[in-house]
């Protein structure tokens, strides 16, 4: 179609050619394309992407470019505030309509909203579409037409919807606007770290962009029949490791659950895993209806939680120098690779916030900055759930035991031998408990308590005692107990 003007297509959490949307509509009009993405950091305020997102979303657009140019089209890059920015576009290209997917985070409602009414006067046409959900929030209600706040409640009302769409291909061919829309380069974006390089276990780790997402969830599939049974086992490779993938958009939720179930049909496993693809579903639903999750306890009587503010406590929970190794190894391996097995973390978000009466957003704020997959929904709804404070959490009382999770869920030590080296020589009756190890022992394992590897930062019968206290002491506690 000669002279037709192009359509704007913005990337945001949807870095991906195959069954993105917005991107699928866009070159099915036959119109030429400008595919664009806004770096906005002021977007969010105090949730501007961390260090371990950043380094993630870096490599996720080398791949979106690289894809995008085998089709014809050019990724074009652009920083600053995401209305002017388009503005910009807009008049540079001569496009008469942006397409974009729906992000749900409060601040991005806010801004969509305001930019489509924005554009609509001008006469521009702004088209959305869902590129991230199975179901959008406001698609899934209680029959009273409230929100959901017991996911299995929720997982049935998302099963009486039946299947999610299926997939959408790629494009066979994006066409290029005839006028070249001048790009900054993915280097000015500056999203990796320099001074020091800390990325090097997150490169050893990872695979970024959309033919890694699909390499990863192939082989997943390979071994899904362990899942269950494996899930909970750090040191077993049972777990599916595709949340960072989910959160950038590498790959679709509907990509995800219609390939497993073309795979392995509803047995035990898919089904186990895919309840964990609706947990995050759960997460968006809960985050739409309650925008305060992040700062906020869902329930009211957590704000007067009495929590603790000890920075030496904090710093050596972040650090893996707590004295206790289950937590140590969980802290360490966030730390070196920018992932945390899912059992561990319950666990060192247990100890946080009830063996050191710590809050739990100082908790969610350190997972923000050092997770790949970190992402607002599942990270804020994940916190209050260990808490206790949340949609279907877990009751305060019920507070992990860092011992007896380690020997449970590690009982050869090959989680903890990896990530905290120094008491690896231990024998396995002494690993879980380093300080309660004979002289002679700490001697031939080369462990010097205190010097090499630390005594426990605090005791957990005293912890529990004193967690349990001041739960008790809240309003309406005793309901709950």
């Amino acid at each position: 179609m000669p002279n037709t003007p192009p359509i704007i297509v913005c990337f945001r959490n949807d870095l991906r050619i195959t069954d993105n949307p917005a991107l699928f509509e866009a070159c099915r009009s036959g119109r030429p394309v400008v595919a664009l993405y806004i770096l906005d950091d002021a977007a969010p305020g105090e949730w501007k992407p961390g260090g371990a997102a950043r380094w993630w979303l870096h490599h996720s657009l080398a791949e979106l470019a690289s894809q995008i140019a085998n089709l014809g089209g050019k990724l074009v890059l652009r920083q600053g505030a995401t209305a002017g920015v388009l503005d910009d576009v807009l008049k540079e290209s001569g496009a008469d309509c942006v397409y974009w997917n729906r992000c749900y985070e409060p601040y991005a409602i806010a801004r969509d909203t305001e930019i489509k009414s924005a554009l609509s006067e001008r006469g521009i046409t702004v088209k959305s579409f869902n590129g991230a959900l199975l179901f959008e929030p406001w698609t899934i209600e209680t029959k009273a037409g409230g929100f959901y706040k017991v996911y299995t409640r929720f997982w049935h009302a998302c099963r009486d919807k039946g299947d999610p769409a299926k997939p959408l291909p790629a494009p066979e061919h994006i066409e290029a606007p005839k006028n070249n829309i001048d790009s900054d380069t993915l280097d000015d974006f500056r999203l990796l770290p320099t001074a020091p390089d800390w990325a090097g276990g997150l490169r050893d780790r990872w695979t970024p962009g959309e033919r890694g997402a699909m390499a990863r969830l192939n082989e997943f599939l390979e071994v899904i029949d362990g899942y269950n049974d494996g899930r909970n086992f750090p040191a077993t490779p049972a777990t599916s490791n595709l949340s960072a993938f989910l959160h950038t958009g590498d790959i679709s939720p509907r990509q995800i659950w219609h390939k497993t179930l073309k795979a392995h049909g509803w047995t035990k496993a898919s089904e186990a895993f895919l309840k964990e693809i609706v947990w995050r579903e759960f997460a968006y639903h809960v985050f739409y209806y309650l925008p305060e999750l992040p700062a906020q306890p869902m329930y009211e009587k957590f704000a007067s939680f009495p929590w603790q503010n000890n920075d030496d406590a904090l710093a050596a929970w972040q650090q893996g120098r707590t004295g206790y190794p289950m937590v140590d190894a969980g802290m360490r391996e966030l730390w070196q690779t920018g992932h945390m097995h899912n059992r561990v973390r319950m666990i060192t978000a247990s100890f946080l916030v009830k063996h050191l009466l710590l809050p739990w957003q100082q908790g969610e704020a350190w997972f923000w900055d050092t997770l790949v997959d970190a992402d607002l929904a599942v990270n804020a709804f994940s916190w209050q759930w260990v808490a206790g404070c949340g949609a279907d959490a877990a009751p305060y009382f019920r507070i992990f035991n860092p011992i007896t999770q380690g020997s449970k869920f590690d009982p050869d030590g090959d989680y903890i031998r990896k990530y905290v080296p120094e008491i690896a020589d231990l024998p396995d009756k002494h690993l879980f408990t380093p300080w309660e190890a004979p002289d002679d022992v700490l001697h031939d394992a080369s462990v010097r308590l205190d010097e090499t590897y630390p005594r426990p930062i605090i005791d957990h019968k005293k912890a529990r005692e004193r967690a349990l206290s001041a739960f008790k002491a809240l309003p309406n506690a005793a309901a709950d107990a």
